[in-house]
């Protein structure tokens, strides 16, 4: 029998999600899932071969207005990868919303009304929404209406609980990011033992399983293939082409790692939070505080951008 290669093995513990916008790489990975967000839909905006996705949506662009093809423009590559994989695809609601929880749910709405338009299933879609406690509340009401969530840009244990009171579907808690924060504020090297990414999933995979929340845990953001090995177990991890291909070469042997059975025996303090206590744990937390606000500003001038491309008939 052939010794099966690092990511065959991973997906024995883990469900595996091609974190891209590019359909050839998700047809080649063949993960379950698979996520987009601004960042990447912009990248494969600007590849050759999905011009003619692009041109769709200046089409639209100029007869509904930027808005409404920014909207086409996202679910059209959500319906080319959902014709590759079987699972569900993460769609983005613009992060320019993240502080607006009424304009966060009516436009995850209109992206599921414009699924829906073309024969998908709304649980085969996953709304991908900033952590942010108006982000949160948004989820908490999409939830209860059947159309499922996906809390990114998620960086403590604060965002965590919250979204599992909101019995939000999944979370995605930012690995790399982490790292990158504590590496710049320290100017120290950590190893996969002590990566503060990592072990920030650990103790949000030891806290929802210990008191059976259902919300799913799908780490994100990595830098190394380390990082991955480390979260074996972990419920899904999104993972780059780049590491997908690293983990595709390698026949290291992975183990699981995250365990729910001993998760349940750990001692874990009961936590909750209303608005007030919320803001203020956030606030105490410099590194989710400062890659939070980060992140959705990197997200919003991505989305600018996309807007700038349907807007012209040039490359930006």
């Amino acid at each position: 029998m052939a010794m099966q290669s690092s990511l065959e093995q991973l997906k024995l513990f883990t469900k595996v999600v091609a974190d891209t916008g590019d359909f050839e790489l998700i047809e080649k990975f063949k993960p379950s899932d698979a996520t987009t967000n601004p960042s990447l839909i912009l990248k494969a905006a600007n590849q050759p071969q999905y011009a003619h996705l692009v041109g769709q949506g200046r089409a639209v662009a100029r007869t509904d207005g930027i808005g409404f093809a920014l909207d086409y423009l996202v679910v059209l590559f959500g319906l080319e990868i959902l014709k590759i994989i079987g699972g569900r695809v993460s769609t983005e609601v613009d992060a320019r919303l993240s502080f607006d929880s009424r304009a966060t749910v009516k436009k995850a709405k209109d992206i599921i009304g414009l699924y829906e338009k073309n024969k998908i299933s709304r649980d085969r879609i996953l709304i991908k929404i900033a952590a942010t406690w108006e982000g949160i509340c948004a989820a908490k009401l999409l939830e209860k209406e059947g159309i499922h969530c996906n809390l990114t840009l998620l960086f403590s244990k604060v965002q965590a609980i919250a979204c599992a009171e909101a019995n939000v579907t999944l979370i995605s808690p930012f690995v790399g990011r982490i790292l990158d924060w504590y590496k710049a504020k320290t100017n120290l090297e950590y190893t996969q033992n002590d990566d503060p990414g990592v072990k920030s999933v650990i103790e949000i995979f030891n806290y929802y399983k210990h008191f059976d929340h259902k919300t799913a845990i799908m780490g994100a953001s990595f830098r190394n293939v380390g990082e991955i090995v480390a979260l074996s177990g972990c419920d899904l991890l999104t993972i780059s082409p780049a590491l997908l291909e690293q983990l595709s070469e390698s026949f290291q042997k992975v183990e699981r790692v995250l365990s729910v059975d001993e998760s349940k025996k750990l001692q874990i303090k009961k936590l909750s939070y209303d608005e007030k206590t919320f803001r203020y744990e956030l606030n105490q937390n410099p590194m989710a505080t400062e890659k939070l606000a980060d992140g959705i500003r990197i997200f919003s001038s991505d989305i600018e951008k996309i807007e700038q491309l349907l807007a012209s008939n040039n490359k930006i």
